[in-house]
């Protein structure tokens, strides 16, 4: 079994901010939502290595909207450098991001982000030095 996408939500209407995020600050590549979905609304977004799909989130319509405030998903960059820049890419376009809990997760170093629309994201990398998570 794998994962193949997590879903978050968002208010109708609202792609543009949705491809904000997403897009021009995770640095997620958007896809063509499925024809038989696209009616619906939202926008589907996906990381890659090479052309292998190594993450996949949905953001979908929701109505009524309610952000979500501890679910979240979790992103796992390739270093701790990759991890600075995209929070760094993160803030300077105008999300919230925290480093709070940057070490408190044994292994990984992390930040914790909010769209646009409030819901909660993860991004982390192996600690440096730590091989035990690879």
């Amino acid at each position: 079994m794998r994962l193949h996408h997590v879903q978050v939500s968002m208010p109708r209407g609202q792609e543009e901010e949705a491809r904000r995020f997403y897009r021009d600050a995770l640095g997620m590549t958007e896809v063509p939502k499925a024809p038989s979905l696209a009616g619906r609304g939202g926008c589907w977004f996906r990381a890659f290595e090479g052309d292998v799909v190594v993450a996949e989130i949905h953001v979908g319509v929701d109505d009524p909207f309610v952000p979500a405030n501890k679910a979240h998903p979790a992103l796992l960059l390739g270093s701790v450098r990759e991890l600075e820049e995209t929070g760094q890419r993160v803030a300077d376009a105008g999300f919230d991001v925290s480093w709070a809990d940057r070490d408190t997760f044994e292994g990984y170093a992390r930040f914790h982000a909010r769209d646009g629309f409030g819901n909660r994201v993860e991004v982390l990398a192996v600690a440096e030095g730590d091989t035990s998570q690879r």
